[in-house]
């Protein structure tokens, strides 16, 4: 399998394919090593994940380097990524000792009763491109500290970083009889949906996470979906200031080139400030530097995928062709790399498959709303429920507007951010299940009742 830097469009390695019966072996070495992993204190569980998380800052400039490679994101992004992956690492560092203990519930009387939290047993990780450590950390941490043993298949897009992942896990002292690789493209994630395993933890496309959750429903496991997004953000007209509102906005539509699950993908402004608002996003989009990832000033680098740039150059011809005005960019880059110019387009309505249909890209249409019922209407009229984002000087106001959305995620002037001490979760089209906060943690565990008498 050859790995293609999407900003050169050049061979930068090769790695071998898993097949059927490899895969079947890395299995079998995890039926093996997972109980010896389970029995071993949470405690010493923990401290190889400790190790690990100091080896992703020891050796941030090499992995930083493989990310922006493979993946095509700006240098200093890849940086923010190991970062974010570290803090997230030390959240459950610090609570999944307390989440996993043992809980009396009843400790007077005849009987007393207590819960114990056992692990899955051996789970598969079918991971993401966009942010293969923070989206890989979610599910192979908690995994890995709660006694599981994990079949990680990173994308074909982001396969050198997981190689990395198991280098340096193996490295900070998890047995190999714990966590094993698994690379290759769609066929080796059927291999591993042919497993009689524990649990499915998936990061994705809608059309992929449904396929799988209808391939293993019979095996009445826990299947965990974490899918897309078409994610709204309302400006309501008491902002205090549009252009600091619109630059917040516009890094929500672009960052990591627009290739987030929680991205912006779509944005409602009320009427009496529209048209400062577009005229203030339209003119800092145009300072956004497109190129060379490598380049610290560089701002949005190339697509990670080939067929994207078509896909997104589809939804703007469709927009255009039904009544949207291209006010900047939309347009592919010359020359090698998979390179589109960040596009912002008005007049748009949910006619358009640009405001309905998921982008995953550095593309926005900003519609004009005369009121906040036109603003949740609209905002509510979709099949995902990630997030969504409310700007406003009124805190109850805003309120109002995200009680009445169905998402996993609500913000108040803020947008496009994941925490770790808060559930992620997705609602219809956007997935089941949760990751991060204790309940991420517990994901991974089932309970177990003890009734003693005696």
């Amino acid at each position: 399998m050859q790995i293609i830097n999407p900003a050169t469009e050049e061979v930068i390695g090769e790695v071998p394919e898993d097949t059927e019966a490899s895969v079947q072996e890395k299995y079998r070495l995890l039926r093996e090593g997972q109980p010896r992993w389970a029995a071993l204190p949470v405690e010493e569980r923990i401290g190889c994940i400790a190790r690990f998380r100091d080896l992703l800052d020891k050796e941030k400039e090499v992995l930083a380097d493989t990310l922006t490679s493979e993946t095509g994101k700006p240098l200093r992004q890849s940086f923010n990524e190991l970062t974010g992956a570290r803090g997230r690492i030390q959240y459950f560092l610090d609570h999944s000792a307390r989440w996993l203990a043992e809980e009396w519930v009843v400790t007077e009387g005849a009987t007393r009763e207590k819960i114990v939290y056992e692990p899955l047993g051996i789970i598969a990780n079918i991971s993401a491109w966009n942010y293969p450590y923070l989206v890989g950390v979610n599910v192979f941490i908690p995994a890995l500290i709660g006694g599981n043993g994990v079949l990680y298949k990173p994308s074909e897009y982001a396969t050198l970083t997981g190689l990395h992942i198991r280098r340096l896990l193996y490295l900070a002292g998890v047995p190999e009889g714990v966590f094993q690789v698994v690379t290759g493209k769609g066929k080796a994630g059927e291999w591993l949906l042919g497993l009689p395993l524990n649990g499915y933890f998936f990061t994705g496309s809608y059309r992929t996470g449904r396929a799988i959750a209808e391939k293993v429903a019979g095996k009445l496991v826990p299947c965990q979906l974490e899918l897309g997004g078409k994610d709204p953000l309302y400006v309501m007209d008491d902002v205090d200031d549009i252009h600091a509102v619109a630059g917040a906005t516009l890094e929500g539509v672009v960052y990591n080139n627009g290739q987030s699950c929680c991205a912006v993908e779509r944005i409602y402004v009320h009427e009496k400030i529209y048209d400062a608002f577009v005229e203030s996003y339209t003119a800092q989009l145009r300072k956004m530097v497109v190129g060379n990832p490598r380049d610290p000033t560089t701002d949005i680098g190339p697509l990670s995928r080939p067929g994207q740039r078509e896909f997104l150059l589809q939804q703007i011809g469709d927009a255009v062709g039904k009544g949207a005005r291209l006010l900047s960019g939309g347009k592919p880059l010359g020359g090698k790399g998979y390179f589109v110019e960040p596009a912002v387009l008005v007049d748009v309505d949910h006619g358009m498959k640009l405001m309905t249909e998921e982008s995953f890209g550095p593309v926005v249409g900003i519609q004009r709303v005369k009121d906040d019922a036109e603003a949740v209407r609209l905002m509510a009229d979709t099949e995902y429920g990630l997030t969504a984002a409310v700007y406003s000087k009124s805190y109850e106001r805003a309120e109002q507007v995200m009680q009445q959305l169905n998402t996993g995620t609500v913000y108040w002037n803020c947008c496009d951010r994941v925490s770790a001490t808060v559930p992620w979760s997705g609602r219809k089209h956007s997935g089941l299940g949760s990751t991060l906060s204790y309940q991420g943690i517990r994901a991974f565990v089932q309970p177990k009742a003890y009734h003693i008498r005696g």
